[in-house]
């Protein structure tokens, strides 16, 4: 008899997306995100930090203050990665994972990369603008999907040690 308690193709998908997302150096939010093809493969990963060769000691990650004093005219979110980071350029009828549902930047990726479906475990910033605009434009995109992933997990372990 087979094994119970496995994770299902969306919990494993984000789990990856949470795993990823502790390599964000955010003090304040990390975020992760996963790119799954229609054949349970993963083509892309990300998570939310500052480009390629700009310095995360320097840039400020500040939430508050003058623009250009906070972390926002600069960081790069989960899903914005994770499409770049992509071994592919046609994402056409992939799933993305994400912590957190997407703002209105990200959804412009995700909709012109052509993901047919957003899976998110939190909607807590759904009566910001950003997220409304980006309802809005998933409202009028017929061809992509949304929905908040539903799991009866609370918490995933990862054990370091070898088993004997």
């Amino acid at each position: 008899m087979k094994r119970q308690g496995y994770l299902s193709w969306d919990e494993y998908f984000m789990a990856v997306a949470l795993l990823s997302a502790q390599r964000s150096k955010d003090p304040n939010t990390q975020v992760g995100a996963c790119v799954a093809n229609a054949q349970n493969k993963i083509v892309g990963v990300g998570y939310n930090g500052f480009p390629r060769g700009c310095s995360d000691d320097i840039l400020p990650w500040e939430r508050e203050g003058a623009f250009l004093d906070t972390k926002y005219p600069y960081v790069c979110h989960a899903e914005l990665n994770a499409v770049l980071n992509a071994i592919s350029t046609d994402l056409r009828n992939c799933r993305i994972y994400v912590g957190l549902f997407p703002c209105n930047e990200c959804t412009k990726v995700i909709i012109q990369a052509g993901i047919s479906e957003i899976i998110y475990l939190s909607d807590k910033y759904s009566s910001s603008d950003q997220v409304r605009a980006a309802k809005i434009m998933l409202e009028m995109s017929p061809q992509i999907s949304y929905r908040r992933l539903e799991t009866s997990l609370e918490r995933l372990s990862i054990n370091f040690t070898v088993p004997d």
